[in-house]
């Protein structure tokens, strides 16, 4: 199966930029993204894992059992070789990978105290009879929901280190810029691909380097203080917005091989980390980062906002 490159995407460039920066380092806890169905989430993940080819895709099912989520004991190997062996749930399987969950604000509550314990942890204990045994995963969870259908528990949107709002685009010029090239990959999928690879490369070895980069990123004094300042007038609770919006700087930072944080990285991210925790109106994710069709090629590695 052909997958749709994900430097081909346009008008999801604040998911986009959310879900790299997750990949440069897993400790943001994941990503949810809130908004209209038919925008294109699922390709969106789908391309990333692609982009990072080894990077196992995980589709959490909504009426997933919890043994097939967490794993189990192999039924066939207790009765016929008196031994106990386990069957690994989804949970293991997304070990290094993304685990993606459509519609994640029907999942059970349990099940997603689960998932985000397992997310911030990287892992979880099994427990089945005689067997407690530790279950390695680390992963990016990144959950979609449309809020109309109903929404997170505030201690679990709070678990979430990012957030981004979704919508249909009502610019003219790109949506018709993401129906022609929709059109073209379905026309001849092997083809289309072929125009981007080069930008899929660029972009994941760019990946690849702000990951190995990321621990000589340096924190300067006057960043601390933007992030709080910026923490106590949106009036979060508790340090995890603190933390996680320097994290997410840090790794934006990463991004563009800068050694320091600047006040820029802080601004570009906040919206992820606080627009889902702020007690007050958060301003709108700004629009600049939305693709504007043009004769280039979208995905430069250069610029990650235009991808």
């Amino acid at each position: 199966m052909i997958t749709y490159p994900f430097t081909a995407i346009c008008g999801q460039e604040d998911f986009k930029l959310a879900l790299t920066l997750c990949m440069i380092d897993p400790g943001l806890g994941g990503v949810l993204a809130l908004g209209d169905k038919g925008t294109g989430k699922t390709t969106t993940v789908r391309g990333l894992s692609h982009l990072l080819q080894d990077v196992p895709f995980v589709n959490l099912p909504i009426g997933a059992t919890e043994d097939r989520v967490l794993g189990t004991v192999k039924l066939d190997v207790l009765l016929n070789e008196k031994r106990l062996e386990i069957q690994p749930g989804l949970l293991a399987a997304a070990h290094h990978g993304i685990l993606y969950i459509d519609e994640v604000n029907l999942l059970s509550d349990y099940l997603m105290d689960v998932l985000l314990d397992a997310a911030a942890s990287g892992g979880y204990y099994l427990e089945r009879d005689t067997i407690s045994q530790w279950m390695e995963s680390r992963f990016c969870l990144v959950g979609t929901m449309n809020p109309e259908e109903g929404n997170l528990r505030p201690q679990l949107l709070d678990r979430f280190g990012l957030s981004v709002h979704i919508s249909t685009p009502t610019d003219k010029a790109l949506r018709m810029e993401i129906v022609q090239r929709r059109v073209a990959f379905d026309t001849d999928a092997a083809k289309f691909v072929k125009e981007y690879c080069e930008h899929e490369k660029m972009l994941e070895a760019q990946i690849v380097a702000a990951q190995n980069f990321l621990p000589a990123v340096a924190i300067p004094t006057k960043i601390y203080d933007v992030v709080t300042d910026l923490c106590i007038q949106h009036q979060v609770e508790g340090m995890r917005a603190d933390i996680l919006l320097m994290k997410a700087a840090r790794a934006h930072a990463a991004l563009h091989g800068q050694n320091t944080i600047r006040e820029d990285d802080v601004r570009v991210v906040q919206n992820f980390v606080l627009s889902h925790r702020s007690r007050q109106t958060p301003p709108s994710q700004s629009s600049s980062r939305e693709s504007k069709p043009s004769g280039d090629k979208e995905g430069e590695p250069k610029k990650v906002r235009t991808i």
